[in-house]
């Protein structure tokens, strides 16, 4: 289980973003975070054009499965898609990382395993 964001642990920061333009706000070596749609394809083939990774927030199984093969380093589920979608990534063997959006810890022991 990776943390991201807990404030005991030292980690990689996400930063939301809605355009190309809103790149050049981040600092270097960041990772990004967007919504999976369809309107964020242009900045989504720009990121993997420049080799910068980012995470994508999907809603439902299909756009899991496009978040992976558009080449997503993280991909962002619900706490009710987690489990599905870990077992998933693991049975086509992606190369993105499944990451839940929690916000108290009690929900870690919620999470599946």
């Amino acid at each position: 289980m990776l943390f991201f964001g807990h404030r005991f642990l030292e980690s990689q920061n996400f930063y939301h973003i809605n355009s190309i333009e809103a790149i050049t706000n981040t600092p270097p070596s960041s990772s990004l975070y967007i919504e999976f749609k369809e309107e964020n394809l242009d900045i989504i083939y720009h990121l993997n054009a420049n080799d910068i990774s980012y995470a994508l927030s999907v809603s439902n199984i299909t756009e899991l499965m496009y978040a992976s093969s558009l080449g997503s380093d993280f991909i962002i589920v619900e706490k009710e898609l987690a489990k599905k979608a870990q077992s998933i990534a693991e049975s086509y063997l992606f190369d993105a990382k499944i990451l839940v959006h929690i916000e108290d810890e009690e929900s870690i022991e919620e999470l599946p395993t």
